[in-house]
C-alpha cells in the first residue's frame, strides 16, 4: 500500500553532486515514489552562497543554517555531499540525534571517523549509507557488505581515482611527461586547480581504508593505509614497463595475509601486466578487482566521479534508506567483528622493479647481486646497458618484503659503483 505522507530529505551541499541529486529527485519523482512506496520531498537545501541561482530548487528551500535544518525533527533522511571533516561530522551526528538517517559521499570523514559515525547511527536506530564515497556510480559498497557477506574476501585491488588514471593513461598512450599529462587533465576538468589530493593519493587512500574495513570486517583508518603518490612516475618508467609487457596504474590494494591473521592496505603506483583486467581501464574510469574464496574473481567497472554518476550512487542509497524507514528497519551497519591486525607496509610482500645508474665497468653486476643476496632478496631478471663509463642496470626481483627491499636499496646506495637509484616500482597483478 502506497503511503501518501512524503519522506522528507534535507540536502547538505548543492555543488556538482548536490545539484544533480536535487535534479534527479525532481525529474524522477514519480519513479522514486513507486520504487520506495512513498513520495520523497526535498525539504531543505543547506548552502554557503544563498544568492546563487539554483535551477529547479525553490528559493524558500535554500538556507545557510545547516544545523537548524538537520535539527528540525521532521527530516527523515539527510544527504551530506559537502565533504571535509567539519562541519560534516557534527552535522551528521546531529542528524542522528534528531531522528534522521544519513546518506553520505564523504570518503575523508568515513576513512577517519567511520567507526564513531556507525556507532552514532546504531545508538539512534538510524542508517548510514555511503555508496558514493568510493567509486562514483560503480556499485561496490553494497556488493561487498551485502552480496558477498557470506563469502571470504581475500583481496581488493583497484583503480579508484579517475584523475590519476587519466594522467597515467595519457603518459602511457602518448609518451607525455607527468606535467604535460596533468596540464591536459586540468584543461579537461578532470584535475582540480590544486590536484594534491588526487596525485599524492590522499583520495585513493581514504577509499582504500573504507574498502578494507568492509572487506575484512576490521576497522581500518586512514592512518593505517600506506600512501605513495604518482608525481615521480616518468616516461622512462613507462618504457621499462612496456619492455616487461606491463603498464603503470595507481592502485589501491587491500589484502588478507596468507595465514588470515592480518590485513594490509596500501596505495601506490605499480607495474601491472597488460593481460590483467585492470590494465585495460582507460581514461578517467575506475575499476575494482575483488578476489574471494567462493565467488572467485570479480571486477566492477565504470565512471568513478562526476556529478551525475556520483548522484546515481547517492540516489540508490536514498531509495534503500527510505525503504528501511518505511519498514521500520535499518540496513547493515559496521561489521568489525574480525578485528584483524593491520600490518605495516614493511610486511608487504611483492615483486619490485629497480632501475640503477651504475659505473660501466667489470664487477658491478656481481657487487649488486651480492647486496641483494645478503638481504635475502632473490633476483628474477637483470638487464644492463651502458657506454662511456656510465650504465643503467634494471633489476626485477622475485617476491620480497618491503622491509627487505628497503634495506637492499640502502646498501646499494653505499656502493661506490652505484651512482644513484633512478626508480623503484612495485609489480602487482601476477
Amino acid at each position: 500500500m502506497m503511503r501518501t505522507r512524503p519522506l522528507k530529505v534535507a540536502l547538505l551541499g548543492c555543488g556538482v553532486v548536490g545539484s544533480e541529486v536535487a535534479r534527479i529527485m525532481t525529474t524522477h519523482a514519480d519513479d522514486l515514489t513507486a520504487r520506495i512506496g512513498a513520495p520523497v520531498e526535498l525539504a531543505g537545501v543547506a548552502v554557503r552562497r544563498p544568492s546563487k541561482v539554483r535551477e529547479g530548487i525553490a528559493p524558500e528551500l535554500v538556507t545557510t543554517d545547516a544545523t537548524a535544518l538537520v535539527k528540525r525533527g521532521d527530516i527523515d533522511v539527510v544527504v551530506e555531499v559537502i565533504g571535509g571533516i567539519e562541519p560534516a561530522r557534527t552535522l551528521i551526528t546531529t542528524a542522528f540525534e534528531h531522528g534522521a538517517s544519513v546518506v553520505s559521499a564523504n570518503k575523508a570523514l568515513l576513512a577517519q571517523d567511520g567507526a564513531a559515525l556507525h556507532a552514532a547511527a546504531e545508538d539512534h536506530d538510524a542508517d548510514l549509507y555511503y555508496e558514493a564515497a568510493v567509486a562514483g556510480a560503480i556499485p561496490l559498497i553494497r556488493p561487498l557488505r551485502e552480496s558477498l557477506a557470506g563469502d571470504k574476501i581475500n583481496r581488493v585491488m583497484g583503480i579508484v581515482n579517475g584523475t590519476t588514471n587519466f594522467i597515467l593513461d595519457k603518459m602511457d598512450s602518448t609518451g607525455a611527461g607527468y606535467q604535460e599529462a596533468l596540464d591536459e587533465a586540468t584543461a579537461l576538468g578532470y584535475a582540480e586547480a590544486d590536484p594534491t589530493a588526487d596525485v599524492e593519493a590522499f583520495d585513493a587512500a581514504a577509499k582504500a581504508a573504507i574498502l578494507a574495513g568492509i572487506a575484512f570486517h576490521t576497522r581500518v583508518r586512514l592512518d593505517d593505509v600506506y600512501r605513495e603518490g604518482m608525481t615521480e612516475v616518468t616516461a622512462a618508467d613507462f618504457a621499462s614497463a612496456k619492455e616487461m609487457g606491463c603498464t603503470i596504474k595507481l592502485l589501491a590494494i587491500c589484502e588478507r595475509a596468507a595465514d588470515g591473521g592480518s590485513v594490509t592496505a596500501r596505495v601506490h603506483p605499480a607495474m601491472i601486466p597488460l593481460t590483467h583486467p585492470l590494465a585495460s581501464v582507460r581514461g578517467a574510469y575506475n575499476a575494482v578487482f575483488v578476489e574471494s574464496d567462493a565467488a572467485g574473481q570479480l571486477m566492477f567497472y565504470g565512471p568513478g566521479a562526476g556529478g551525475a554518476p556520483t548522484a546515481s550512487a547517492v540516489l540508490g542509497d536514498l531509495v534503500a534508506v527510505c525503504r528501511n524507514r518505511l519498514s521500520g528497519a535499518t540496513g547493515p551497519g559496521e561489521s568489525a567483528y574480525a578485528a584483524l591486525t593491520v600490518s605495516p607496509m614493511g610486511d608487504v610482500v611483492t615483486r619490485y622493479h629497480i632501475s640503477l645508474d651504475v659505473a660501466d665497468k667489470p664487477g658491478v653486476l656481481a657487487q649488486v647481486a651480492t647486496v641483494f643476496a645478503e638481504h635475502g632478496v632473490s633476483i628474477d631478471t637483470v638487464r644492463q646497458q651502458g657506454k662511456d663509463g656510465e650504465a643503467s642496470l634494471v633489476v626485477v626481483t622475485h617476491r620480497a618484503s618491503d622491509a627487505s627491499l628497503t634495506g637492499t636499496v640502502e646498501a646499494l646506495r653505499k656502493l661506490d659503483t652505484v651512482r644513484g637509484v633512478a626508480s623503484i616500482m612495485r609489480v602487482e597483478g601476477e
